[in-house]
């Protein structure tokens, strides 16, 4: 991770640490950096496509990327309120140089962030994301304005979001006639797509959350907020309910009982779908390492391998391409689905668990019945040095203690966060109680070595 990019893309608040001046500037970088030679024959410019969600702040971030690509001689295409799997798709498949999300994902209205996407759909390389922060840091290296008609045109793309919309609904295996699904689209990117996509399946939907104001996404709604959902569906006696989080880029379900189903029961799930038609490459899964010990309890018993990345659907998705596996994802939601994306993509998820639902004739609840969540505790603790903590040689011991004691039984993980000075000790084990005491253990220790940075 750099000064400015973290694992998902240029993220804070808006236009107090990521600024409109930001966002111009990495459209001039990005304008001038993939400039296809001094022709002025439009059709040899550089292209960016453009998304973004609902946040008020992203109108402005758009219009400043415009500038600053067109300044460079870019051609902008706007795709407008959109999810960030569709600019993916849209960039990979319409041969883009590059695409750009605006969007903060889960977090709140007053954030955002800059997302940015290579010509495969992919998250952007690290050496690119260097050059931009370099450019950042030092605006005055020389990057020429483009002039007459080397200046770069804006383009209204909305037909890029159509085709993607065409393309979710193409992925379905079967009609959804008669099913009643219920919608949280968090007052995000979803708010329409997703309501398309299961009318035109034939599904009744059952929607909430989707009134974007510029300043309700994500505020006690969708992935985050996953008990109105479950509500939702109890109160009107649905089949499934998915929930989306501000760009739509992960999705947790709720069966017909008011069930959370998480990241972990879908990967449980779709995993021994495919397993079961002989399509689970590798007979692997790639998860991240906060996914719960039940998960690799339930893939055991199903004969299902597993491999264990760090935390971000950027590190699950590079262990996917290095070794050609076809299933990951996060506990949080972020699923992909190789064979038909190269992000997590909450409205495709929907639709994979539409299809195993459907072609097993087995509801939702039964289909997760063999996973059992361990109960888990997470607690963080602000110190003074993260790396001194995790070397300590006490703690070392303690959280080697406390793995033997938990046996096959659970697990305990401890982990620097990749962006505060926080440790995250993590405990899962077969009672809530036991977790707690032992996460206690750990911080309690820490605090005793003068490791804390508490007042």
């Amino acid at each position: 991770m750099g000064k400015y990019f973290g694992t998902d893309g240029f993220r804070g608040e808006a236009n107090k640490n990521l600024t409109a001046d930001h966002a111009y500037r990495i459209g001039r970088f990005l304008g001038w950096y993939y400039r296809h030679g001094e022709t002025s024959d439009p059709a040899d410019k550089c292209r960016v496509v453009i998304g973004k969600d609902t946040r008020r702040s992203s109108y402005m971030f758009e219009y400043a990327l415009v500038a600053g690509l067109t300044a460079s001689g870019a051609d902008a295409y706007l795709l407008h309120v959109t999810t960030t799997p569709s600019v993916s798709y849209v960039t990979r498949t319409d041969s883009f140089d590059c695409g750009i999300m605006i969007s903060a994902s889960h977090n709140p209205y007053y954030d955002n962030g800059i997302k940015l996407i290579n010509a495969n759909g992919e998250k952007m390389d690290e050496e690119t994301i260097l050059e931009i922060e370099k450019y950042l840091d030092d605006p005055s290296g020389e990057i020429p304005y483009a002039e007459r008609a080397r200046i770069g045109r804006t383009v209204d793309y909305a037909a890029g979001r159509n085709r993607y919309i065409g393309y979710l609904i193409s992925l379905a295996t079967r009609s959804y006639q008669d099913k009643r699904v219920g919608l949280d689209c968090a007052n995000g990117s979803a708010w329409m797509i997703a309501k398309s996509v299961f009318d035109a399946l034939g599904a009744k939907t059952y929607v909430i959350n989707n009134d974007p104001n510029g300043l309700n996404i994500n505020t006690d709604c969708g992935s985050t907020h996953i008990e109105n959902l479950q509500s939702h569906v109890v109160e009107n006696g649905l089949d499934v309910g998915f929930a989306f989080d501000g760009d739509a880029d992960r999705c947790l379900c709720v069966d017909e009982k008011g069930n959370l189903v998480d990241g972990d029961a879908i990967l449980y799930i779709y995993g021994c779908y495919m397993k079961e038609r002989g399509k689970l490459y590798g007979n692997k899964v790639v998860t991240t390492v906060m996914s719960n010990f039940g998960l690799y309890k339930a893939f055991d018993a199903a004969g299902i391998e597993y491999e264990k990345t760090a935390v971000g659907d950027k590190y699950v998705y590079e262990n996917m391409v290095q070794n050609g596996y076809r299933l990951g994802g996060e506990q949080s939601g972020h699923i992909i689905f190789k064979k038909y994306a190269t992000t997590g993509d909450g409205i495709l998820t929907a639709i994979k668990m539409m299809e195993v639902m459907l072609e097993k004739k087995t509801p939702l609840s039964k289909l997760a019945s063999p996973l059992k969540i361990y109960p888990q505790v997470l607690k963080n603790i602000a110190v003074t040095d993260k790396a001194a903590v995790r070397s300590d040689p006490d703690v070392q011991q303690k959280v080697n203690d406390i793995a033997c004691r938990l046996g096959d039984n659970g697990r305990i993980l401890m982990r620097e966060s990749g962006t505060e000075p926080l440790i995250r000790v993590m405990v899962e084990a077969d009672t809530l109680e036991a977790c707690q005491s032992n996460v206690d253990e750990v911080i309690d220790l820490i605090r005793s070595k003068g490791y804390a940075a508490e007042s």
